[in-house]
């Protein structure tokens, strides 16, 4: 951990000056502020991270220990980053044809420097391969603040965290032992190459070709495409990890195989100078300008094969959840970065006057976060943001108590819990996500469609979190159909357990001192019919043979699974919330905060969760209106 304490005991150092909040000028992008104090009671006080870190190996992982890194690397994410994000959207990334090189932004290439030097890249790889040693969970606050500070730029470390992760679960030692210190370094990236031009969810199709050969190496051949940070000017090399098909293999995704096929191959440290894979194109898009979505050509590109044939799809998903957990906190950063850079204009924005009377006498207008729409519209990005941010951390720290598993049994009970809410993390946070970045444009009314003020940065760039690692009705179908139907309910049991105990203890062990038992029964309720919603589609499956009806029904289903685990770590935030007020040595900064956090949760449990019901309302009906051969008919095109 030398490199990180050295991090930690020093500040960072900005070449460029923090520029002036959004309110002081009309020629910037939101000045992101970390929610360091937010970050801090979701994983101390909500999720009782002393006892956590404790209970599964990482002792040293003190609360001191956490908030320094939180801190610093807040400072970086706000220092440097956010300052190019815009910059990044402007500009875009740079193809040279004659090279197939590609530029990244003005100042891109540097942030990424500083980022590597100061040992950020390997935070929770295990220092045996250079890494940090850290648990996963804090790797996840360092995202949720790189992410939320410059999207586009937190891709490129990003993917690298998929890529390490899929070779500590698949690789050969020796394949870690070569890999893994130059990704921790930095002076490596990695990337993810799935998709190709005729196939992207059904990768039983992919036709990219691994030929084997003596020394043991395999040739691939095929084409690539949507492959996020698949060539840029930051590291030294990349390594691609491949789907692909062996030569010989089954048909369909049985067939598949994952292969490491680096940018440039080499030995003993040393590089060739020749590509060893060329990147043909990059992709026009609507956001993430500054992250290079490139086609990737495989012209018998030296492979080196992960594990063994016919393994590829279960490894792949090693990285897929990663990505997918890594999306949702994209929504988490649409939610985070609309509230910052819509509520500074709310408080300043003079129009019109409160329906309740003058608030502002002396002036010729009411500030408009005094006008009702307007506070709807903010609290709802609050909630989001905040709900999500307890969402994903949770989610984050069944991720270290797999990874500490003590049996093979433990690991795969650990596996299938946090299987389960991978899809609503990734579903439900993305979608609204998503509508709380187009919230924050709306405050601004007409301002907010200009592109100084970076909200419509916010939604462009937001836009492909529905999209890519699984759009919102395949993480859909993956919940409804694998994790709910196909396992029987296995892996949803745990989980609504765990709410029930919760439910239940505040009921009935604590009534004397809960102060949100009206909260507490209708999690409950909503968790009862989330089961009679599973029931209610299975019927139609099962009794009236239909099963179209799973497909029809499954973004439904996952938004209600999404607005009701939502509720449950809302009345979790309340409950601790409530305690704090409760004892007597508590700031008047603590104050505001926790008050704030019980007035936001009630706003929740009022405005945001009833949206459950319409989700549920749809589960019964015939899925025969959708599905009718005549819809689509007699229009003319």
């Amino acid at each position: 951990m030398s490199l990180l304490r050295q991090f930690v005991a020093r500040s960072v150092s900005v070449s460029a000056s923090v520029s002036a909040p959004l309110s002081q000028t009309r020629t910037m992008a939101i000045a992101y502020k970390p929610p360091v104090r937010d970050i801090n009671f979701v994983i101390d006080e909500v999720l009782d991270g002393d006892k956590h870190f404790e209970t599964h190996g990482f002792e040293e992982c003190t609360q001191d220990l956490r908030h320094s890194i939180t801190d610093e690397c807040a400072k970086f994410a706000s220092e440097v980053l956010s300052p190019i994000s815009a910059t990044g959207d402007k500009e875009g990334c740079v193809l040279d044809p004659k090279t197939t090189d590609v530029k990244t932004p003005t100042g891109w290439k540097e942030a990424y420097a500083d980022f590597a030097s100061a040992g950020w890249c390997g935070l929770s790889v295990p220092e045996e391969y250079g890494g940090q040693g850290l648990p996963q969970s804090l790797g996840m606050i360092k995202s949720e603040l790189i992410s939320t500070s410059n999207w586009a730029w937190g891709m490129y470390p990003g993917l690298s965290v998929g890529c390490m992760n899929t070779l500590l679960m698949c690789a050969s030692e020796e394949q870690k032992k070569k890999y893994l210190p130059k990704l921790c370094e930095g002076t490596w990236s990695g990337t993810m190459c799935l998709t190709e031009p005729h196939c992207g969810t059904d990768l039983g199709r992919v036709a990219t070709k691994a030929i084997p050969q003596k020394d043991g190496t395999y040739k691939i051949t095929g084409t690539k495409i949507f492959i996020s940070c698949g060539e840029h000017d930051m590291t030294e090399n990349i390594v691609h990890i491949v789907l692909a098909r062996a030569e010989g293999g089954k048909p369909g995704t049985k067939g598949l195989s994952l292969f490491i096929v680096p940018k440039y191959l080499g030995e003993d440290g040393s590089l060739e100078s020749k590509k060893n894979i060329v990147c043909g194109g990059l992709e026009n898009k609507m956001g993430i300008h500054g992250s290079s979505t490139c086609i990737m050509n495989f012209e018998d590109s030296t492979g080196y094969l992960i594990g063994n044939e016919g393994d590829g799809m279960e490894q792949m998903f090693v990285f897929m959840n990663t990505a997918r957990i890594g999306t949702a906190i994209q929504g988490l950063a649409a939610a985070e970065l609309g509230l910052q850079g819509s509520l500074p204009y709310a408080r300043e924005r003079m129009s019109m006057r409160a329906l309740s009377g003058k608030k502002n006498p002396t002036e010729v207008g009411d500030y408009i976060i005094n006008h009702g729409d307007v506070r709807r519209m903010l609290l709802t990005m609050k909630a989001f943001a905040e709900g999500a941010r307890c969402m994903i951390y949770d989610a984050a720290l069944q991720g270290d108590e797999m990874l500490s598993a003590t049996t093979p049994q433990q690991r795969k009970e650990f596996e299938e819990n946090l299987g389960f809410v991978t899809p609503i993390l990734k579903g439900f946070l993305t979608e609204v996500g998503f509508e709380s970045a187009n919230l924050g444009m709306q405050v601004l009314g007409g301002h907010g469609f200009i592109s100084e003020h970076g909200l419509e940065q916010n939604v462009r760039d937001s836009r492909i979190s529905t999209l890519y690692e699984g759009t919102t009705g395949i993480q859909a179908l993956d919940l409804l159909g694998r994790k709910v139907f196909q396992q029987k309910g296995k892996s949803m049991l745990p989980f609504t357990k765990s709410i029930f105990s919760y439910c239940k203890d505040q009921l009935w062990n604590k009534r004397e001192t809960s102060k949100h038992k009206k909260e507490a029964l209708k999690v409950s309720w909503y968790t009862m019919k989330w089961f009679f919603a599973t029931s209610v589609i299975g019927f139609q499956v099962l009794g009236q043979k239909n099963r179209d009806v799973v497909s029809t029904s499954s973004v439904n289903f996952m938004m209600y699974s999404g607005y009701t685990t939502m509720a449950y770590y809302w009345l979790r935030m309340m409950d601790t919330a409530s305690a704090k007020l409760a004892s007597h040595d508590v700031s008047e900064s603590d104050k505001a905060f926790y008050k704030s956090k019980l007035q936001t949760g009630k706003f929740y449990f009022d405005y945001l969760l009833p949206r459950a019901d319409s989700y549920l309302s749809v589960l019964s009906k015939s899925p025969n209106s959708i599905m009718g051969k005549d819809a689509f008919e007699g229009i003319g095109y």
